[in-house]
């Protein structure tokens, strides 16, 4: 799981079912005391995935899971009174000196300390410096000028027709790392560190005076001691937003698996509204399909009749990586479903590569049954009119302009709202039309693997199965609540609740060129890179244990790359590429033991769910050399990566050595199962021998050591054995991991316990398959609380975050990753027992 690119990549029997149902409201959710650090809303793949961030959903702009603003906003009116319910308008602004994600420009620059009066307009020596496109970054996927540490210098002169200004002055800027910033010879920041996105800076009231008719020039100085190099900065003038709507008062909020319920007031009416994104992983064609639901009821909380309307836009930034691309608007029809659609003028497919980037080509839309209103126009237009007429006035149904200043509305009246529950619904959806490069050829994506399939036709079938899925989905959330509440507890329920949509979104369906399912993880904010061997190794046990096929379909490409001979190193690839160009690995060192072991061990996982061999019987050769690179060279491993590389090189590491004995042994079980006694007898003996020789050398007095060489009171987190006990494989004997649990259970903070003796920091995922180790319940649930607490009590407020701090409960890095799919280890572990 790898580590930001450099320092840049570091940017929950029947009887408990009817217990849970009992408890459930109308909404299909139980009472729930967990604050979810962030609230799903549209939860699809890695660019269809819009969240709340924030408590009250009208506090702040809607955004991607990445944390720029895709702006959903919702309206009710009750007998004329406008009420804001949802989101709150992102900040337009006004370039006067634009960056590079709103206009391409040249600049000099120089790698050579210049003169003094650099910064300033009259610097004649500047002539000579060379000229070239920004930004300025050691990443390849941009297409800047090539900067790889050091300090540089950046000179750019920019004719500024209208200076005058009304609005705030700021800088919009990404560096990495120290910079300051001139505005015609005048500091207007300096920021130490790196910032890994674009975001404001403050400037001075000075600014303001320096900035004048005609040509100004923007200069910069960064310096860059070690790899992650970025920068590019732009003056900007924030655009005076109309005065807001008044709140509806929000009174509750409730998250299950599949669904995210808000409840408001406005005036004399009670909304009710309901995100559903319908990932029922039995149903891979529903899974697939992107669409997801907002149903909007209402209730007169005095039981006389009061007319009501909802309004819901969804901003251009849904179909575009900046809010300053230019996006076009167009209607559609079929039968009683009619909709609208945005995207992107450019249409660049799958060009962009990276971490934090959001999907700039395809189709957001918006698709509404019966008579709604459907149009399209400036958003402060439109919400305006609707807060004024229940209308959306003058609303066009094509329109084309920078993304922050379209949108696409739909206004759904409930008529005269009483007792009984008023109800209607709107279909959010989004088609890109083309999901990954795979060596070079683009795939559809699974849903759209059939040429004739189209968005229109998939928005009719979700149109058609809205009642189904919405019972099917409501009854999905109870069970998992259940099963999770029975096998651990409440407080693990809670947190299986609240990382199932997250874990899936962080994938994409895809028809691989044979029809095959390929199932491609996004490294969100750990490196963006596709199909990471050790980002699938964590999240496996949601797949394995709800839909095998997508389990299997994360590791197929990794098979692939190897038997193609495009990898032809004696164990697997680290990952395939930066999403979405699945071309070949682009992580920059390999995880020999890491990634070895976990396609053994997935692969013998994935058998077992499959209760027959055929899976390993087709990869044989390539499993046979894999086991044989760790029989050779896994169990003392050399200085190297592990899948937690966050924390450093680390040779002779126990826990690694102890994923080498599980490959192993999982190799001898997999031969047994295709009949080959003599390689079975063969390989889980030899696995056992090498059990007992790791107890031998990790063996430190209460516990096992973090390495073989056993630093003074060195230990870790050896989540790896988890596999011993969900595969049966007895490898090593109990007390091995009893003793283990007994030390941890001594050695946990407030929130959570530490990965290992170096750092205060953990991985809950990690934490989740360790205490799986447990033999009673109390102790699991031990290892659990404090994750659950963690997940409540964080000021960091993202989509969950794995890696964070055990003593405040900070964000250490990473967010909305697939990784969360590893909390499911211990139902997994339940189903298998």
């Amino acid at each position: 799981m790898s580590h930001p690119t450099r320092r840049r990549l570091l940017a929950r029997g029947l009887a408990g079912l009817l217990a849970a149902a009992s408890t459930l409201g109308a909404s299909g959710a139980q009472a729930q005391t967990l604050r979810p650090p962030a609230y799903p809303l549209l939860t699809h793949d890695p660019y269809f995935s819009v969240w709340a961030f924030q408590e009250e959903l009208a506090a702040a702009p809607t955004r991607h899971w990445t944390g720029e603003p895709q702006s959903l906003e919702g309206v009710v009116r009750v007998d004329g009174q406008a009420y804001q319910f949802m989101g709150r308008a992102a900040a337009q602004d006004r370039a006067l000196i634009p960056t590079v994600r709103e206009q391409p420009y040249r600049a000099r620059y120089t790698f050579k300390q210049p003169a003094a009066g650099w910064e300033k307009p009259g610097f004649a020596a500047a002539s000579s410096w060379p000229e070239g496109p920004a930004p300025f970054t050691d990443n390849q996927g941009e297409h800047g000028t090539a900067w790889t540490e050091g300090d540089i210098w950046v000179r750019r002169t920019v004719r500024v027709p209208n200076p005058n200004t009304t609005g705030e002055l700021r800088l919009l800027m990404e560096h990495d790392d120290d910079v300051e910033v001139y505005l015609n010879g005048v500091l207007l920041t300096k920021q130490t560190g790196f910032n890994s996105k674009y975001d404001y800076f403050a400037i001075p009231p000075a600014a303001r005076q320096a900035l004048h008719a005609g040509d100004n020039v923007l200069a910069l100085h960064a310096r860059s001691p070690q790899g992650g190099e970025y920068l590019d900065a732009g003056l900007y003038e924030t655009v005076a937003a109309p005065a807001p709507l008044p709140l509806a008062r929000q009174t509750g909020v409730t998250v299950t698996a599949t669904q995210t319920t808000y409840t408001f007031v406005a005036g004399a009416v009670t909304l009710k509204v309901n995100f559903l994104s319908p990932l029922l992983l039995d149903e891979l064609e529903t899974v697939a399909r992107p669409v997801s639901y907002v149903t909007c009821t209402a209730t007169a909380t005095d039981g006389q009749p009061h007319a009501t309307q909802v309004l819901l836009s969804e901003a251009g930034t849904l179909a575009t990586n900046t809010p300053y691309q230019t996006v076009a608007t167009k209607p559609g029809q079929a039968a009683s479903l009619r909709w609208q659609a945005l995207g992107t003028t450019a249409q660049p497919t799958l060009a962009k590569t990276g971490d934090n980037q959001r999907i700039d080509w395809g189709y957001a839309y918006l698709a509404a049954p019966g008579r709604a209103l459907l149009g399209t126009g400036n958003p402060q237009a439109l919400k305006a009119s609707f807060a004024k007429t229940g209308t959306l006035g003058t609303a066009t149904t094509t329109a084309t302009g920078q993304a922050q200043r379209v949108a696409q509305a739909a206004v759904l009246d409930l008529g005269r709202v009483a007792a009984a529950p008023a109800e209607q619904h709107l279909l959010l959806g989004y088609d890109e039309q083309l999901s990954v490069q795979y060596f070079g050829q683009n795939l559809r994506p699974w849903w759209r693997r059939d040429a004739a399939m189209t968005m229109d036709k998939a928005l009719g079938a979700a149109e058609a199965d809205y009642t189904r899925l919405r019972r099917k989905a409501t009854e999905f959330d109870q069970q998992l609540l259940a099963d999770a509440q029975r096998v651990g507890g409440r407080q693990y329920a809670d947190l299986c609740q609240l990382a199932y949509r997250q874990s899936i979104a962080a994938h994409s369906i895809v028809a691989g060129p044979k029809g095959e399912l390929l199932f491609f993880s996004k490294e969100n904010f750990s490196g963006g890179f596709i199909g990471t061997v050790d980002v699938t190794y964590p999240s496996e046990p949601l797949f394995l244990l709800y839909n095998n096929e997508l389990a299997k379909g994360m590791l197929r490409f990794i098979f692939e790359y190897s038997e193609s001979g495009r990898w032809q190193k004696d164990f697997p690839a680290h990952d395939l590429g930066t999403y979405p160009q699945a071309n070949g690995q682009q992580y920059g060192e390999d995880m020999p033991v890491e990634e070895a072991g976990n396609m053994l061990i997935l692969t013998a996982a994935a058998v077992k769910m499959d209760g027959k061999p055929d899976f390993a019987r087709a990869h044989w050769p390539t499993l046979t050399k894999w086991v044989g690179f760790l029989k050779r060279d896994g169990f003392d491993p050399a200085n190297q990566l592990s899948t937690d590389d966050f924390a450093g090189h680390l040779a002779r590491n126990t826990n690694l050595s102890v994923k080498a004995i599980m490959g192993i042994a999982c190799y001898g079980q997999l031969a047994r199962q295709l009949g080959d006694a003599k390689t079975a007898d063969e390989y889980q003996t030899l696995a056992r021998d090498l059990a007992k020789k790791w107890m031998q050398m990790a063996q430190d007095g209460d516990h096992y050591a973090l390495t073989f060489d056993k630093p003074a009171g060195s230990w870790s987190q050896k989540y790896n054995l988890v596999w011993d006990k969900i595969l049966g494989l007895n490898v090593f004997p109990p007390e091995v991991a009893q003793q283990e649990l007994a030390f941890y259970l001594k050695h946990q903070q407030k929130y959570g316990l530490p990965l290992d003796s170096r750092k205060t920091y953990t991985k809950s995922d990690w934490i989740i398959w360790t205490a799986t180790l447990a033999t009673n319940q109390a102790d699991f649930e031990a290892l659990v609380a404090p994750i659950w607490q963690f997940a409540n009590d964080t000021p960091s407020r993202v989509p969950l975050t794995d890696w964070h701090e055990t003593t405040d409960a900070k964000q250490q890095g990473f967010q909305a990753r697939s990784v969360v799919g590893g909390y499911f280890m211990k139902l997994l572990a339940d189903k298998l027992k």
